[in-house]
């Protein structure tokens, strides 16, 4: 009946509910009094949904409190809190579930309440071609639903995280009750430093980086200290090598501020990485082998993943005081080919290039490679608005936007309009974000909050291994569910879903369906960059 935010709206906010039956509305406080009579907007058949829908706007509402929505003849269909800070609990909580996909080390009761577990997965790993080498590689975090680990979402993740860090520092204030908390280093910090510390592991003597660890193929459904299969460290990758490059580079500059000898360490090591990068100028893809069953990973180039080592090399370089010629021609270079520069996935990381030069406001790089980042920016902003008028939900979507992992295209271009709003001051590009946030809980077809934990409706039944076997009812919060997949790819999901769904109502909220249902970290840090942009206003 009806589909809103299902954590709450900001004071400051567009409040927009989107409805099946037309207004008009009243909006009533918890005594029952009527504070607003709301209309709806003209009906819309939204090609996402399929379906003839209605807008919902009660934004002149202004007053913190918990509130309903009641139709005269149907009487009522939904509840809503408005407050000062709605998303701080869901945003703390969207970074703690990192700390709950730490592998090898036990989680505790302190500070993981009931979601505990041993250690796991301390052996020694082998090099998947060449057994007889065998070394240490323990900790990280499991990128998904699985117990993998891998270089290219892990720096991705990095990215996503450290630059919202940078961006709005402000929404990282709080301690979240991991280990490291309280020895003087944001918590956001802590934790990221527990994944850089395991990446630094996957660099070879020559610079290059394994591409993943995983065993040969996912185990079955165990907890992580029950998975004693054979960890493998697969072969080294140009796409590894320059993602590692880069969020080693970035992460140098960022932790200079809190321990000077891990910063140096990371960036010695993108300085490795930079040489094998040099030395290897072809591409280097990854492709599992024949007999490997586990995550992939593949691209089918390595540009985008070049050109953001080279932007976030020359931003090292420039904080160290060296030469940044052989970075700035690398990237003049790159620049000129055909590199969205607006893409924060692990596919395309090449906005992230682009985020790098427009946060920089001296301009450092130079007005011309500034400039095509800018118009890169703009351009493709403008595009998804023009999307956002075609649909009822106001989202940069088209149908085949509803792929696997859709909550991270949606968040992508989260962070995209946020990047747009800061070179422009416009508002559209803040309200658009609004809107994907607002849709990530609860304000979509399916009426579910895609976070666990968060909302009357949020979903609850993730694809993950040690949430399915852990015998606790409630997932952990925080975890953000891949979402509406229009062409899903597991058994449970196809035969659940009937042929032709509509492609936002592609979900189902079972273990088994992995194209629609996992999690994994970078759809998490996503999530958080747009959250902690929503706070910073």
């Amino acid at each position: 009946m009806i589909m809103l935010s299902q954590v709450g709206y900001n004071l400051n906010q567009k409040k927009i509910a989107v409805v099946k039956v037309p207004g008009p509305y009243q909006i009533k406080d918890e005594q029952g009094k009527v504070v607003l009579s709301v209309g709806t907007r003209e009906g819309i058949h939204d090609p996402l949904c399929r379906e003839s829908l209605y807008k919902l706007d009660f934004s002149k509402l202004k007053r913190a409190g918990e509130y309903k929505i009641v139709h005269p003849f149907i009487g009522e269909c939904g509840s809503f809190a408005v407050g000062e800070d709605v998303y701080r609990e869901a945003h703390n909580a969207m970074i703690k579930a990192l700390y709950f996909q730490r592998c090898g080390c036990a989680l505790e009761e302190k500070y993981a309440g009931v979601y505990t577990h041993a250690a796991c997965h301390l052996d020694k790993v082998q090099v998947w071609s060449d057994r007889s080498t065998e070394f240490e590689a323990t900790g990280g975090w499991h990128d998904a639903g699985d117990y993998g680990r891998y270089i290219t979402p892990a720096a991705v993740t990095i990215g996503h995280l450290l630059y919202a860090f940078i961006k709005y520092p402000a929404a990282f204030a709080d301690e979240l009750n991991i280990p490291e908390s309280g020895n003087g280093v944001p918590d956001l910090l802590n934790e990221c430093r527990y994944e850089l510390e395991w990446m630094l592991k996957m660099q070879c003597e020559d610079g290059g980086v394994y591409h993943k660890l995983t065993s040969q193929y996912h185990a079955n459904f165990v907890m992580p200290e029950d998975d004693l299969l054979q960890f493998y460290a697969y072969d080294v990758s140009s796409l590894a090598v320059a993602d590692f490059c880069a969020a080693m580079a970035l992460s140098a500059r960022v932790y200079k501020a809190y321990d000077t000898e891990f910063a140096e360490e990371m960036s010695n090591a993108a300085k490795k990485a930079w040489g094998w990068l040099v030395a290897h100028p072809e591409a280097v893809l990854f492709r599992n082998p024949q007999d490997s069953g586990t995550g992939e990973y593949g691209d089918r180039t390595d540009r985008d993943e070049r050109l953001w080592a080279a932007v976030e090399m020359f931003y090292l370089a420039k904080s160290q005081g060296e030469n940044t010629e052989e970075y700035k021609n690398c990237i003049m270079k790159l620049i000129q080919e055909e590199i969205s520069l607006v893409d924060f996935g692990w596919i395309d990381v090449s906005g992230f290039a682009s985020m790098a030069v427009l946060s920089d406001e001296e301009r450092a790089i130079g007005e011309e490679i500034y400039n095509i980042c800018k118009n890169a920016v703009i351009t493709e902003a403008e595009r998804l608005l023009d999307l956002c008028k075609l649909n009822v939900f106001n989202m940069g979507m088209a149908p085949m936007d509803f792929c696997w992992g859709s909550s991270m295209v949606v968040t992508n271009r989260g962070i995209l309009w946020s990047l747009a709003y800061e070179l422009t001051g416009d508002e559209r590009y803040a309200e658009a974000v609004q809107s994907h946030v607002d849709y990530l809980f609860g304000k979509n077809i399916t009426k579910y909050s895609f976070v666990t934990g968060f909302g009357e409706n949020a979903y609850k039944y993730p694809h993950s291994r040690p949430l399915h076997m852990d015998g606790i009812d409630e997932p952990v919060p925080g975890l953000v569910s891949g979402g509406p997949n229009g062409r899903p790819g597991d058994p449970e999901a196809r035969k659940l879903l009937p042929p032709g769904t509509a492609p936002m109502k592609c979900f189902v909220d079972v273990v088994e369906s992995y194209s629609t249902n996992e999690i994994t970290i970078y759809w998490n840090s996503s999530a958080i960059y747009n959250t902690a942009f929503l706070r910073s206003r």
